[in-house]
């Protein structure tokens, strides 16, 4: 669980650095990115090994209608992300698509894994989405939404939606978290 909890922190540390100390990442230059690409790979390590070997309480479990809604909010989630890169339509409407993505995500993940393990994997990077769009908002006026995309952004958000979908649920499946059962 210690490792679990180490890589949230410093997931959370590592994104929100450039927010509470601007000046001293400002001070790093380009170097700074990859310090920061750095911290965010151990991250991420500490989070999948820590998570994998982690146990706690169980609270509620899998139920067919949780899982659905959980299904719907990580497409939707991977859907945001494609959208984002490809500045579709829906970007004019969300102003932290990536960061919507990451809640409609944690959401769906605590629906259908109320174990401690999952709440401080997946509720510790819900609130950190939430405080990192409220630091953000703070911290930079609204952007003049986008102009609207060309038709063939939208098929291939989509399109690339179906693909990254189909690929992260077969690797649930791999990795002995089935995404339908």
């Amino acid at each position: 669980m210690t490792l679990l909890i180490l890589g949230v922190i410093l997931w959370i540390g590592a994104h929100t650095f450039k927010r509470l100390a601007p000046d001293t990442r400002a001070g790093m230059g380009e170097t700074g990115k990859g310090v920061v690409a750095v911290l965010l790979l151990v991250a991420l390590a500490l989070m999948i090994v820590g998570y994998r070997g982690a146990y706690g309480d169980v609270w509620w479990g899998r139920h067919p209608a949780t899982v659905g809604i959980n299904n719907l909010l990580n497409l939707f989630a991977v859907y945001l992300f494609a959208a984002s890169g490809m500045k579709t339509r829906i970007t004019a409407g969300i102003r932290h698509p990536q960061l919507t993505a990451v809640k409609a995500w944690a959401v769906g993940h605590l629906l259908v894994n109320g174990d401690l393990p999952s709440l401080i994997l997946f509720g510790g990077l819900l609130g950190w989405a939430v405080w990192e769009v409220i630091l953000i908002n703070r911290a930079t006026e609204r952007p003049a939404p986008p102009p609207p995309a060309s038709m063939g952004k939208e098929i291939g958000a989509v399109v690339g939606t179906l693909v990254v979908y189909g690929l992260i649920a077969w690797a649930h499946y791999w990795f002995g978290y089935p995404a339908f059962g």
